[in-house]
């Protein structure tokens, strides 16, 4: 059996000590509803995902009632009627979610957003700069969060992102929400975190560990190198390596592209009508391309997602002749799609968007047979859409589709 924490100080000896942070929203979604809506505070409510969709957020109140996460809606109201249910604001929650980040990068030039609700922060020599320790480091962090945004965050402390991802785990069950494994402390919070906690370890995984006497964090940085690496390769290796307080894993503050943006939501109420899809779905093209110009990306593919009532999904992808982030030039291929799917036989639940094979704007090739001006004119236009809604608030201009009643097929149908 091998003393991990004299193996940790053998590895280190020559490097330096780094202090990574997790900040991790508490509740997040449910948080968010709070702060625009302080009456909601210390009331059991859930986020759900539409009228008729799932539970995906619970305060603690809520579960403590025992409302379990992904419950149905329908369900949930009829087992916990007590609980207040509130649909998701998914811009919202970005837009609270980027005034975090903004805050913790004036704590550390380092920041890896990590999630919308999660970021590690690189402290590593900043507790001389603030004159703290990283205890207290943590705990301003926290405060400061809480009084300038209105969001509470958890905070964990280590050596490494795998450690630090270990430690948040284990700060919301603490008076103060901060954790600190140092040195000293990894041994200890290495025995007391189950293997299924590590950040890496999947639910497929966590059995085939146990299969090994696998049981904790601790157990796992025991095994030997060779045994590791033949059965989960130089991952599994790292992984250890992690765990011991061995950074391998940086962190990065360079924004990383989505690979995909998919925008949909089921309607209020069930629909027939091709127009009323076409319209929500202009709504959903002006969301995901937001949310291109945002990652400074433009898509090569798009496809159309529609859901029918007893949740069917069809999906049609097509290619772009050039790659683009503006909502008219794709609206002019996603409306024929749609039209080609539509079934007048079906009743639809929902309809999507969904945006694959990016290309970052800055590297793009333009063919010398495009048209320039044109192309010009619909940044230019995309450019002030955004500004709009940044200053105004989102949908101040909404894009849709106005579809033509055919009076005589409609008199006809009727009669």
């Amino acid at each position: 059996m091998i003393d991990l924490d004299k193996h940790w100080e053998s590895k280190n000896k020559m490097t330096e000590q780094k202090y990574i942070a997790l900040i991790d929203c508490d509740s997040f979604f449910v948080s968010c509803e709070r702060k625009i809506n302080p009456r909601l505070c210390g009331k059991p409510v859930c986020v759900v995902s539409g009228d008729r969709g799932c539970v995906v957020a619970r305060s603690i109140e809520a579960k403590e009632m025992g409302i379990p996460m992904g419950h149905p809606l329908f369900m949930a109201k009829k087992e916990f009627p007590d609980a207040i249910y509130i649909n998701s604001n998914l811009y919202l929650y970005s837009q609270i979610s980027e005034q975090v980040m903004n805050l913790l990068r004036q704590f550390s030039p380092m920041v890896e957003v990590y999630s919308i609700d999660e970021a590690f922060v690189d402290l590593t020599g900043l507790a001389k700069h603030y004159k703290k320790n990283y205890y207290n480091l943590a705990l301003s962090i926290r405060e400061i969060v809480a009084q300038e945004i209105g969001i509470p965050v958890s905070v964990g402390v280590s050596r490494t992102k795998t450690l630090a991802k270990l430690a948040s785990d284990k700060s919301k069950t603490t008076v103060n929400h901060v954790y600190i494994a140092g040195r000293c402390g990894i041994t200890r919070l290495l025995k007391s975190s189950e293997i299924g906690e590590v950040w890496g370890i999947g639910r497929n995984l966590e059995p085939k560990l146990r299969g090994h006497g696998i049981y904790t964090a601790y157990d796992y940085a025991e095994k030997n190198d060779t045994w590791l690496k033949s059965r989960f390769g130089k991952l599994g290796l790292e992984l250890k390596y992690e765990l011991l307080g061995n950074q391998i894993h940086k962190i990065s503050d360079v924004i990383k592209p989505p690979k995909s943006i998919m925008d949909t939501k089921s309607f209020p109420e069930f629909s027939t009508d091709i127009n009323y899809l076409k319209n929500e779905l202009m709504i959903h093209i002006h969301s995901a391309c937001r949310k291109l110009r945002k990652a400074n990306c433009k898509c090569k593919t798009i496809g159309v997602i529609i859901k029918t009532k007893d949740f069917k999904t069809f999906c049609e992808k097509e290619n772009l002749e050039h790659a683009t982030n503006f909502e008219f030039e794709i609206s002019e291929l996603a409306i024929p799609i749609l039209e080609k799917m539509f079934n007048r036989n079906e009743i639809y639940r929902s309809v999507g968007i969904l945006l694959e094979n990016f290309k970052p704007c800055d590297n793009e090739q333009r063919s010398f047979f495009d048209n320039s001006e044109r192309r010009e004119k619909n940044e230019k236009l995309a450019k002030s859409l955004d500004k709009l809604e940044a200053k105004f608030g989102r949908n101040i201009i909404k894009t849709g589709f106005i579809g033509k009643v055919d009076y005589k097929q409609d008199f006809i149908s009727k009669n």
